[in-house]
C-alpha cells in the first residue's frame, strides 16, 4: 500500500519557496501596469506617425485588458490546486 506522504503534493520550504512566491506576486502586481504602459507607448508612436489622437488611449485600454486576462488566468490556474 503506497504511503500518502510520498505521493502527496510537495511543500515548498526554505528560501527557494519564498523567492518563488515573491516572484509570482511581483508578476501579478506588474501585469496590469506593464500592459497599459506598453499599449500607451505603442499607441503614442502610432499617433505621431499617423497624426491621430485616439490610438494611444485605445491601445492603453487593450493593454489593460491583456493585463487583467493574465491575472485572471493565473488566479484560475492556482485556484485549481496547481500552485500549492
Amino acid at each position: 500500500m503506497p504511503d500518502n506522504e510520498t505521493n502527496g503534493p510537495k511543500k515548498k520550504n526554505g528560501a527557494l519557496g519564498s523567492v518563488r512566491q515573491a516572484e509570482t506576486i511581483l508578476q501579478l502586481v506588474l501585469a496590469l501596469p506593464a500592459g497599459c504602459f506598453v499599449g500607451l507607448a505603442i499607441g503614442y508612436f502610432l499617433d505621431r506617425h499617423f497624426h491621430t489622437k485616439w490610438l494611444a488611449i485605445t491601445l492603453m485600454l487593450l493593454g489593460g485588458v491583456g493585463g487583467f486576462i493574465q491575472i485572471f488566468r493565473y488566479l484560475s490556474k492556482s485556484g485549481k490546486g496547481d500552485d500549492e
